[in-house]
């Protein structure tokens, strides 16, 4: 018997289960061998979630939404432009999304026919869809690497477009910004690329000991996932830290005279790499994107009264 629910939330549900299902069908066309047999089931779970669906608020949506569409003409085009390391990625973002939102809803409906249903859809999201997912990702990609150039850029950008606005605010000259922010952004990427070398090494180093011990009792070993290398992933996240750093760098390198082009440009980037992040890692992509927004905002403000404290209590001038 259909439900009365908010009519809001109903669509919301509907529209991203076809959402998703519209995406398994166009990846499954660019993909083939054992991914597109995961995708076929892949879309017979989603058929039969959003026909439930459908069933249980009494309202038949067969099109999505312009922001739906838009996004998912986005994910096509990236999958198609990077292949097969991009359709798994997308995947595991959906499942870990669709994981999320449902245990929310979940959280909030408990006792309420809609909670009763979205028992009935967890239990598909972890016993069907996370294993057909896990079997398509299994040792094709490395996450941790993902996000440690994501995560390396956005400390980059942040970090580094603070710097040039306290430097324009003191010095007030392109060329002294330039070199200043250029060794400040080599120092911080050297900084964490080393960083990260000592705190994985030293978690390999605890890691290892732990199974000596393990072996030493006689107790069973544990199978371990992916490891991560320490100077691999070293050299990952100083990369993608220097990488980051460079956005605010350029303009000043191109004749910026102040730090409002700087400005502009991190934050244009910042958007885009907190669109990313948030979709990797299941988070609201809203949320990262005025989380990180606000943190520039601060960082700017912050060293540009630095640097205009420094030029009028001990006279810096260039």
């Amino acid at each position: 018997m259909p439900q009365q629910h908010d009519p809001r939330l109903a669509r919301q549900l509907i529209l991203d289960e076809l959402f998703d299902l519209s995406l398994y069908k166009a990846l499954r066309e660019i993909i083939d061998g054992k991914s597109r047999k995961v995708l076929d089931e892949l879309v017979l779970v989603e058929t039969q979630h959003l026909a439930f669906w459908q069933k249980f608020f009494d309202l038949k949506l067969t099109a999505l939404d312009l922001p739906r569409r838009l996004k998912l003409q986005c994910m096509i085009l990236l999958c198609r432009l990077f292949g097969s390391t991009a359709v798994h990625l997308v995947l595991e973002a959906i499942e870990v999304h669709g994981v999320r939102k449902y245990l929310s809803l979940w959280k909030s409906y408990q006792g309420q026919p809609l909670g009763h249903a979205l028992e009935d859809i967890l239990l598909d999201e972890f016993k069907h869809e996370d294993v057909l997912v896990t079997q398509l990702t299994e040792r094709k990609i490395n996450p941790e690497k993902i996000r440690n150039i994501f995560l390396g850029m956005n400390d980059g950008l942040v970090e580094i477009l603070g710097a040039v606005s306290g430097f324009f605010a003191a010095f007030g000259d392109a060329a002294t910004v330039l070199i200043a922010a250029s060794t400040t952004a080599v120092a911080g990427s050297l900084s964490m690329g080393a960083g990260i070398y000592v705190a994985i090494s030293s978690e390999k180093e605890v890691q290892q000991t732990e199974s000596d011990r393990q072996q030493f009792l006689k107790a069973e070993t544990v199978v371990a996932g992916m490891e991560e290398q320490p100077l691999a992933s070293a050299l990952v996240v100083g990369g993608s830290y220097i990488a980051g750093a460079m956005v605010p760098v350029l303009p000043v390198l191109f004749g910026a005279k102040d730090a409002l082009p700087s400005l502009l440009t991190a934050g244009s980037m910042i958007i885009l790499v907190s669109m990313v992040l948030a979709f990797l890692s299941g988070m609201d992509i809203k949320k990262r994107i005025l989380t990180n927004l606000v943190i520039i905002a601060c960082a700017v403000a912050i060293t540009y009264a630095i640097g205009l404290a420094a030029k009028a209590l001990w006279g810096v001038v260039v």
